[in-house]
């Protein structure tokens, strides 16, 4: 078989991709329909945790379920890395795929070094810790972010212009009656809030102060309601049916019942609040005003953002007062970028790489 170049590529081999976390769901759909569409092979595993399972299910993914998230403990976290790479082992020694690619999966990462199977790590967030022992064959990051800040071999690093949230941000198309679903009228403010990932090994315990301290402030105010998109059933969602019950039973805080789509939720909100970084980002490429409670290690992408006024950090609880602007959007422009160009270059390099390989 021969591409648009007229060179000879084998369609026949198949890319694994991994799916570690749920902003990785999104994020690879429409890289998956692509490398489909252009007939490549490509086969899934995801990790059972925030929500992976329910969002591919949400998109329609066909996955292997495999693996589990080992909590806050650091050693626990290490010795459930290395369980979940013993667990791809047999996924990936059946598929036998001839590239992997992740958003960072370490435990991707340790099965593909384990059975010699090149593997590409994209990534966007340049203080994340790699793993001492073992590293990617290849790495790809947003072009915002400078070398300098980037640990791994240079001349193994690819890049892609914009932010990972334009390669599908793009090709989303708003849901109507999202708000009607949730009993909220247009008098109402809706504001999407993402709780800290305390679990995280980048968690900064500034970030729950400032989250209380969002949803504190924003509970006084008659016409606003929050939704609240907690990141594990047992913890975050237990803490805060407990700490603001009152809230809960009058529906002035909501907890969705089911997986939904955030784009979704942050598209027909006035305002988002995050303490992760996918959701921050997702907000300024929908258009939408985002407020960042992150506060681990700064990411580049972030300051560009904040830099081209897209984002707005809250770092002190002062700042709740004088910088979140409590009001209602204007939804009438559209606010999508219609470009497709991250998307395009991500896939040439995960092709260009297997035919490589």
């Amino acid at each position: 078989m021969k591409d648009h170049n007229n060179k000879t590529v084998s369609r026949s081999k198949k890319i694994w991709i991994d799916l570690d976390n749920s902003p990785h769901v999104p994020f690879f759909k429409p890289i998956i329909d692509e490398l489909n569409t252009r007939g490549y092979q490509v086969t899934l595993s995801a990790r059972d945790c925030f929500q992976v399972c329910g969002l591919a299910d949400l998109f329609k993914l066909k996955y292997s379920r495999i693996g589990r998230h080992y909590g806050k403990n650091k050693i626990l976290k290490v010795v459930g890395t290395i369980i979940r790479a013993l667990q791809l082992l047999p996924f990936a020694y059946k598929e036998k795929p001839a590239l992997a690619v992740s958003h960072g999966s370490r435990s991707q990462l340790i099965a593909g070094a384990i059975l010699r199977i090149p593997v590409v790590v994209i990534f966007d967030y340049e203080y994340a810790k790699a793993l001492p022992f073992i590293t990617p064959n290849w790495t790809m990051a947003p072009e915002v972010i400078p070398s300098e800040a980037i640990s791994f071999d240079k001349k193994r690093l690819l890049r892609y212009p914009g932010i990972k949230e334009d390669v599908y941000v793009p090709t989303y198309k708003p849901k109507r009656g999202i708000r009607k679903k949730f009993g909220i009228t247009d008098e109402d403010i809706l504001v999407t809030i993402r709780p800290p990932a305390t679990e995280a090994h980048y968690h900064n315990p500034e970030a729950e102060i400032l989250f209380n301290g969002v949803v504190e402030t924003l509970g006084k105010h008659q016409n606003v309601r929050m939704m609240i998109l907690p990141r594990n059933e047992k913890k975050q969602t237990a803490f805060i049916k407990s700490k603001w019950s009152d809230w809960c039973d009058k529906r002035k805080i909501i907890i969705p019942e089911h997986v939904v789509n955030g784009l979704d939720l942050m598209w027909h909100s006035d305002f988002v609040v995050s303490g992760g970084g996918t959701m921050n980002r997702e907000a300024a490429a929908l258009g939408v005003p985002v407020y960042s409670i992150f506060r681990g290690k700064t990411p580049s992408i972030d300051r560009y953002l904040s830099d081209a006024g897209r984002l707005t950090f809250l770092e002190t609880v002062e700042d709740i007062n004088t910088k979140l602007k409590i009001e209602r959007r204007d939804k009438s422009s559209k606010g999508l970028r219609d470009s497709h160009e991250a998307l395009h270059v991500i896939v040439k390099n995960i092709v260009e790489i297997l035919e490589k390989s």
